[in-house]
């Protein structure tokens, strides 16, 4: 498989590396020092750039008819109009905040100890999410779905990163040298508290997801999740 590499950081290295073991071709490495010559020849790109240059780097992808998978995260406010495009140009998109199969199989847990929480109100709950220093967005996207989901599965409306009202779960963003990715979600009451935890220890698992994401979208047309990619039902 063909792969077009649309952000070439620390993350779009580790991509390079374990696509080039499981016998794919890097065909375009982006960063903002070079053009997009070559993505017509991918059967498939991989963005793990930064917010401000991952719509232009989506967009660009469906123009070229070549599927995306997008790990950035900070731009989400552009994500109706880019669905919107992917539909339009009949494309093939799966953008996620945390492509790591340990992660998706978090935000599982995470959905259903809210349903189970949600019934018993003297308990509050609360998020901490810690990076590396070179994160730019806080919190986190993968922070951000978790709050989602207990949201969609709860009394709970909105996130913040401020004190917290009784209808909003307040999310702790620290930013710490060399820490690739830790998140928490606490329920608290006046007598215990009920704690479920991941912890990164390397890049090695978002890189990994994310070329299995590219395998599975390849050839194919519409906006899918990694719920697909993984068949959690």
């Amino acid at each position: 498989m063909k792969i077009a590499l649309l952000g070439y950081g620390k993350m779009g290295k580790v991509i390079e590396r374990i696509a080039l073991e499981r016998s794919h071709e890097i065909v375009l490495k982006k960063d903002e020092n070079n053009t997009y010559e070559g993505l017509e020849k991918a059967d498939v790109a991989i963005d793990f750039s930064v917010p401000m240059a991952a719509v232009e780097n989506i967009s660009n992808c469906f123009h070229a008819n070549v599927p995306v998978v997008s790990g950035t995260t900070g731009w989400l406010e552009h994500y109706d109009e880019i669905i919107a495009l992917c539909q339009e140009k009949k494309g093939g998109f799966i953008s996620s905040s945390n492509f790591s199969l340990g992660v998706n199989l978090f935000f599982e847990l995470n959905d259903y100890l809210a349903k189970i929480m949600a019934s018993y109100t003297s308990y509050s709950v609360d998020m901490e999410e810690i990076h590396h220093t070179q994160k730019l967005d806080a919190p986190s996207g993968t922070a951000i779905s978790l709050a989602k989901g207990v949201i969609e599965n709860s009394h709970y409306t909105n996130w913040t990163l401020d004190k917290a009202a009784d209808n909003e779960i307040h999310i702790e963003a620290l930013r710490i040298a060399e820490v690739p990715g830790t998140h928490t979600v606490t329920y608290n009451s006046e007598v215990d508290s009920i704690e479920i935890k991941h912890t990164a220890h390397n890049r090695e698992g978002f890189a990994l997801g994310a070329v299995i994401a590219a395998e599975w979208l390849a050839g194919k047309q519409g906006v899918f999740t990694m719920k697909d990619v993984l068949n959690f039902k």
